[in-house]
């Protein structure tokens, strides 16, 4: 099989994204308001909205990029999402990690293809995807996640995505901690991320487990995690020193010569912090700067950049708010009903089902 030809038995590959639309298969429509559907194609199905409406037949066949015109006189265009729009459209449990962050950790993590990548902090599978990508079908994705509802509605998002589950990609449930020294040999991953309230507390399994040179990266919400989090990554003296930032992203208006940016921007979503494994035996260059004053207050405990104390590491300590069982439950259940829509390509279920 050569490159190139349209086919591909990668999950998520060129057979999938090319080709006109099939039932079963996911498709984004925008209208001229600007608006934006996601809509899974059926033999059966039928769209309609304030600014127009059509059964999925008639676009079902259609190619992508297809403008479809009303009854009603409006206009939809239809194409395949990116994987940014499916992220941010999908069935979710947990709190995903934006498309601007899953980039900067792809890139600034250097996620290569073939790597041994250790994901610690499923969530509902939005960095999976991203990670999954990067690596290929000949590297290895190793996500661990405590709660099993979550790693369901991860699996039902990522495997809706690709089309079925990707052979590189392994999923286990529990603590990092527990699983990580049964899963891995000690010094054979290439990348670690961490995204979770705490990750600190397992510095020591993956020292253990990150090869020579290989990377850390923890993805966390607020300063004091972040102060945390340096500190004590330093404390072991197994990592270069850390490095930390932020990133927002500002749209632009265009129309002619009235080039302004827009009044509304993606600002603040999460830390990203990065170190690398030293290699064993050796420790750290000393540092030569001097610490700023107020640094490091005597009786702060475990206070962080803000001077705030927290006993409790929790997402209501720290300002999130609590995902409910209910909302769980009926993820999950979204999630699974998707798959049969998109397995069979109808909306309707069979009579007596």
């Amino acid at each position: 099989m050569t490159p190139g030809d349209g086919e591909s038995p990668l999950p998520g590959g060129p057979a999938r994204r090319r080709g006109p639309f099939r039932a079963g298969e996911r498709v984004q429509l925008t209208d001229v308001k600007g608006r934006m559907y996601t809509v899974v194609l059926t033999h059966d199905g039928f769209f309609q909205s304030q600014r127009g409406s059509f059964r999925h037949a008639d676009l079902i066949g259609k190619p992508d990029g297809t403008v479809l015109d009303t009854p009603t006189g409006h206009q939809l265009l239809a194409l395949r999402p990116l994987l940014s729009d499916y992220v941010l459209s999908m069935p979710r449990g947990a709190a995903v990690v934006y498309p601007k962050d899953a980039g900067q950790i792809v890139q600034m993590g250097d996620i290569f293809p073939g790597a041994r990548v250790v994901e610690a902090g499923v969530g509902s599978g939005a960095l999976t995807m991203s990670l999954l990508s990067a690596i290929g079908e000949h590297g290895h994705l190793l996500s661990v996640e405590r709660r099993e509802d979550f790693a369901d509605i991860a699996i039902g998002n990522v495997e809706s995505w690709f089309g079925g589950p990707h052979p590189a990609w392994e999923v286990r449930t529990g603590d990092l901690a527990d699983v990580l020294p049964d899963a891995v040999a000690p010094a054979s991953v290439d990348r670690m991320v961490l995204d979770m309230l705490a990750p600190w507390e397992n510095l020591a399994v993956g020292a253990d487990a990150l090869a020579p040179g290989g990377l850390l990266l923890a993805y966390v919400a607020t300063t004091t995690q972040l102060s945390r989090f340096a500190e004590e990554l330093r404390e072991t003296e197994q990592f270069t020193e850390p490095r930390a930032w932020e990133s927002m992203v500002r749209t632009w208006h265009l129309e002619g010569l009235a080039v302004r940016p827009d009044h509304r921007m993606i600002g603040h979503t999460g830390f990203l912090i990065t170190a690398r494994r030293l290699a064993p035996g050796t420790t750290p260059p000393k540092r030569t700067r001097r610490p700023a004053k107020g640094a490091y207050p005597a009786d702060a405990g475990e206070a962080g950049a803000t001077g705030a104390v927290v006993e409790d590491w929790t997402p209501e300590a720290l300002g999130e708010r609590p995902v409910s069982d209910k909302k769980v439950r009926r993820v999950r259940r979204d999630v699974r009903r998707r798959a049969e829509i998109e397995e069979t390509g109808l909306a309707s279920r069979p009579p007596g089902e």
